[in-house]
């Protein structure tokens, strides 16, 4: 028989903690996100429409988007068990100068249109974590206001090559003299990819009003707030603003770009230079050869080519032909600290984030920023914490393999050249690849 009494009061009021209200708005807001799909979810809800679609959007159907991400869902660890890792180790050194854990944030163009802080609060964020930021040709903050807003952090610059070569020559200059250590020559935008979701939107730069963007601000008001009372937004390393994206991209790029223009931005910058935007081993094997810093496998977020190569599918293959010592980097797609970690545990030297730094931003400014990096720097600790390792350098292939639902056909002559991914079953060595089978 159960045996049964009356409640005791004082042995209810120790089951019934209540935790105190929280009467700051922003601060519950943001600790109640626990992922960035938490923080991109609470974003859409305060970010205008044309705003949050060209963060969220891709080019055409954002198939290399979705695949991108799928790539990391499609992830299996493999840990280590009774391998002591009460405290893990997770900064690294990154082009010549330390980063306190193994992801930088990537250049975003357009950053003060999502939420008004813009590129301020990224680096100022970044430098207060210890991590490196990257501000781009587009970027709405000036070289000088970013150094302002991280005078002791790592900035580095992602250079466009401009129609116009001594615009882009002379953004280069001024990096430099700011105290900017890196530069991402880019070079995946020679024109403009299809981004549906801004031409449906009639997105451009000021945004336009007209009725259906009035009645998109009516339950958002504080954006438009910080809109029109904060100065005027422009591209602030450019002179030359207004229509839409695709038609300003147009007029600033130059499908002429070649590897003449790389030679010249090499000559007349003093610090490192990293090629961003690379899709194939060829090309990556090209690069190594020529001598720069580094490179960044990238399909620009899935906004330039759609049905572009998923960047960490090509990163065993190019860290196996390229060597362990080559400096590859890479993006797209990583919404998780655990993605960081499968990337790390390929061979990538360094990952960079892009929407996920946005959507931080867009849900509530620096105090955001700083929540997305404290998400991802939990994720990427508790990940190496289970998988058994206590720095980056104890991570290696075989703790990951990558299901794959793209499999090439059979004979497909494309495949070997533009480092597409490896049939199922195939094992590679520890110089820079991972087993791979197909998802089920």
């Amino acid at each position: 028989m159960v045996q049964r009494q009356l409640p005791v009061p004082s042995e209810l009021f120790e089951l019934m903690k209540f935790k105190a209200p929280d009467l700051n708005g922003k601060r519950r807001r943001l600790s109640s996100a626990l992922t960035i799909a938490d923080l991109r979810l609470i974003a859409k809800r305060r970010t205008p429409k044309a705003a949050f679609d060209y963060t969220d959007g891709a080019a055409e159907g954002e198939l290399s988007l979705t695949r991108a991400r799928q790539a990391f869902e499609d992830v299996e660890f493999h840990p280590r068990i009774l391998r002591p890792a009460e405290t893990v180790d997770m900064s690294t050194t990154i082009l010549g100068g330390p980063s306190a854990l193994p992801f930088g944030i990537a250049p975003t163009g357009f950053t003060r249109l999502m939420q008004t802080e813009g590129e301020i609060a990224g680096a100022s964020a970044a430098g207060a974590a210890g991590i490196p930021f990257t501000l781009s040709t587009l970027g709405t903050t000036s070289i000088e206001g970013v150094k302002e807003a991280n005078p002791h952090g790592r900035n580095w610059f992602q250079l466009y090559v401009m129609r116009d070569r001594e615009v882009s020559y002379a953004l280069a200059r001024r990096a430099a003299a700011a105290g900017f250590d890196t530069i991402m020559f880019t070079v995946d935008t020679p024109v403009a990819g299809a981004r549906l979701r801004d031409k449906r939107n009639g997105f451009s730069i000021p945004p336009q009003l007209t009725l259906g963007t009035i009645l998109d601000a009516l339950p958002r008001p504080w954006w438009w707030f910080d809109f029109l009372t904060t100065p005027k937004l422009e591209f602030a390393s450019l002179s030359s603003t207004g229509g839409t994206v695709g038609e300003l991209l147009d007029a600033a790029m130059d499908p002429t770009i070649s590897y003449e223009d790389l030679a010249v931005i090499r000559e007349l910058w003093p610090g490192k230079i990293v090629v961003k935007g690379v899709q194939s081993v060829e090309d990556s094997k090209r690069l190594i050869d020529l001598g720069v810093d580094g490179i960044v496998l990238s399909n620009h977020g899935g906004r330039q080519l759609d049905r572009a190569p998923v960047p960490f599918h090509l990163l065993p293959e190019v860290v196996r032909e390229v060597g362990d010592d080559a400096t590859i980097m890479v993006d797209t797609g990583i919404m998780n600290g655990a993605d960081i970690v499968a990337s790390v545990a390929l061979g990538a030297k360094f990952t960079l984030i892009g929407r996920a730094y946005l959507y931080g931003l867009m849900a509530g400014g620096r105090a955001g920023v700083d929540r997305t990096i404290e998400i991802l720097r939990s994720e990427i600790e508790r990940t190496m914490k289970l998988l058994g390792v206590a720095s980056l350098e104890e991570l290696e292939p075989a703790h990951v393999t990558q299901l794959t639902r793209l499999l090439p056909l059979a004979g497909a002559p494309a495949a070997a050249a533009a480092g597409g991914a490896p049939r199922a079953g195939q094992a590679r060595s520890r110089s820079g690849s991972v087993g791979m089978r197909a998802s089920r």
